[in-house]
């Protein structure tokens, strides 16, 4: 096998068990929750620590790539989610639990940093889209995959099961990496910015936890008005920090390249509005319809199972024109099923539901592998870590935002329409009250992925814009 497509192997490898062990996660938590004997403010932290800790260190893993070479962040992301997988399965309460899925966190975050970084060395610049098309398709799989399998392994087996599938994959991948990647790859005598990192690492802790929390606190209370602040003046000590080292973690100068910056904020316009669709469907459809779990969890693979076969077909185009016309398509498409689902009745049946949510994952899955593809392709070769771990950030900033807002918009209209109830109150009476926040959340996310146009139409033509730099041997 070609050496380009051993490492795409091993690549989508880490990315289908990232995916995956997020997606099968939140299959487990009620029986978690169950089996520990804890809350659901308690387990929550199990999925919140996850993401929390893979956002606020996917800058520094891209940069140490650069730095120390990304078959080596490969191997150590591995080893550390692997072995995050095993304290998690033999956790024997819910603090050892979180404290084991912050550690599979770090691994995430690592293997997340340099995974596109790693297709762009490999692959000739006229191949890269549908390459990451393939790696599209992959986030699909783990996605659509982890509800089934970890329902499958739950009525069989324990909780603990989801995460000790994860060991003997992390221990082949380990062996193989060994094989593929015969050297550390292009490694650099620049440090690593230690402030920068510390930086970041409040920086997004401080809005994370502000969001998560803005229902529970408020968004102006003591406690939110703390982390905000947190996150801004730890915001602004970055770029202060970043302007007066000569290797900051983030290389202020990318920020100038337009199609590295406008399809960076692309991206998280679109998470934000697709995100919000993702938090709010599974109550449409049980509360609203009457879904059982089993049909709910089938009906919300629709849009993931396009991501699985449009993505390699989308970045394949790319190659051939650009990323312009596909993403503001995309982002169309996606923006238009959410101005439909804001028209959605449950009188229209499953068969009005699918054809929504078809278009959603058919906008998607047309503007991820392009828009990805022109982020790598504008950066210097020795900053493609970065932008990698960057383009993560946005991603995962992207879901988190994007249910915080849907979140904020259902619970302000539907308390406001049953003079303070929340949903866990609901009853069929209150159906025209959640009919309201529904339609309310989907029109925000619409505007969502209206301003996400503009600023894609903003980016230009990038088609003779982005050059290949360099072509790096693993």
């Amino acid at each position: 096998m070609d050496k380009k497509w051993q490492v795409f192997l091993l690549v989508a490898v880490s990315i289908f068990m990232s995916t995956l062990d997020s997606s099968i996660v939140n299959v487990a938590l009620p029986f978690m929750m169950k089996d520990l004997s804890e809350g659901m403010g308690s387990i929550q932290w199990v999925v919140t620590v996850y993401l929390l800790t893979v956002s606020s260190l996917l800058l520094t893993f891209g940069r140490l790539s650069d730095i120390k070479g990304r078959p080596l962040v490969y191997r150590l992301g591995f080893a550390f989610f692997t072995l995050g997988s095993l304290l998690c399965g033999m956790s024997g309460s819910v603090n050892s639990l979180i404290l084991a899925r912050a550690l599979q966190g770090v691994g995430a975050s690592m293997l997340m940093a340099c995974s596109p970084a790693l297709i762009v060395d490999v692959f000739e610049p006229e191949r890269r889209g549908r390459a990451l098309g393939l790696v599209g398709a992959c986030v699909a799989a783990g996605l659509t995959t982890g509800p089934v399998a970890g329902g499958l392994l739950l009525e069989y087996f324990s909780w603990r099961s989801i995460f000790y599938i994860n060991i003997p994959v992390g221990v082949a991948a380990l062996f193989f990496s060994g094989v593929v990647f015969e050297k550390n790859g292009r490694r650099s005598r620049e440090p690593l910015d230690m402030a920068g990192s510390l930086l970041v690492v409040v920086l997004v802790a401080g809005m994370i936890v502000g969001l998560v929390k803005s229902g529970e606190w408020g968004i102006f209370s003591a406690e939110g008005l703390l982390c905000w602040g947190l996150s801004a003046g730890a915001g602004t000590g970055f770029v202060i920090n970043a302007r007066q080292i000569p290797y900051p973690l983030f290389d202020l100068g990318l920020l100038k390249i337009r199609l590295f910056i406008l399809p960076l904020a692309s991206s998280l316009t679109l998470f934000m509005a697709l995100f919000s669709l993702i938090f709010m469907m599974p109550f449409y459809l049980s509360l609203a319809c009457g879904f059982s779990p089993a049909r709910t969890g089938l009906t919300m693979i629709v849009p993931f199972l396009f991501l699985l076969v449009v993505s390699p077909v989308s970045g394949a185009l790319s190659d051939r024109l650009g990323s312009r016309a596909l993403c503001v398509a995309g982002m169309g498409i996606l923006t238009l099923s959410l101005v439909l689902l804001g028209q959605l009745a449950p009188s229209d049946g499953l068969s009005g539901i699918l054809w929504r949510l078809a278009l959603a994952g058919l906008g998607t899955a047309i503007f991820i592998s392009p828009n990805s593809t022109v982020i790598m392709g504008a950066v210097p070769v020795n900053r493609r870590g970065v932008a990698s771990g960057a383009e993560a950030t946005a991603r995962n900033l992207g879901m988190v935002i994007g249910v915080a807002l849907s979140s904020a918009v259902f619970t302000y209209t539907f308390s406001r329409l049953t003079q303070g109830m929340g949903l866990d109150q609901y009853s069929p009476e209150m159906a025209g009250s959640f009919m309201a926040g529904f339609r309310h959340t989907m029109k925000a996310a619409a505007w969502v992925g209206g301003l996400g146009i503009l600023i894609t139409l903003a980016r230009g033509n990038d088609k003779k814009t982005v050059k290949e730099n360099t072509h790096e041997q693993i």
